[in-house]
């Protein structure tokens, strides 16, 4: 199963080491990656595997979210399925 995770925010050193560290530590692993910087506002989407995951996807919406809100991101997850349905032409 995979999950996309988008992380908005203003740039600062650690955004990527942060994320990256929560989703190893929950066993999340990162398929691709694909961030930019644009007038100093950090922009990543990531698609993640969740299958072998050590917590749910409810679990690990509510980690990423509390963890970017104490640095000023939004950082939201969601089940791939759902995002490919919000994000047809």
């Amino acid at each position: 199963m995979k999950a996309v995770i988008t992380i908005v925010g203003r740039d600062q050193v650690g955004i990527v080491a942060m994320v990256s560290g929560i989703l190893a530590t929950n066993g999340v692993n990162v398929l691709n990656i694909n961030q930019n910087i644009l007038d100093g506002f950090f922009n990543m989407l990531m698609i993640s595997d969740i299958s072998k995951s050590k917590v749910s996807l409810k679990e690990l919406q509510e980690i990423l979210k509390e963890h970017g809100q104490k640095i000023g991101l939004d950082i939201k997850v969601q089940h791939e399925d759902i995002f490919n349905i919000m994000h047809r032409i």
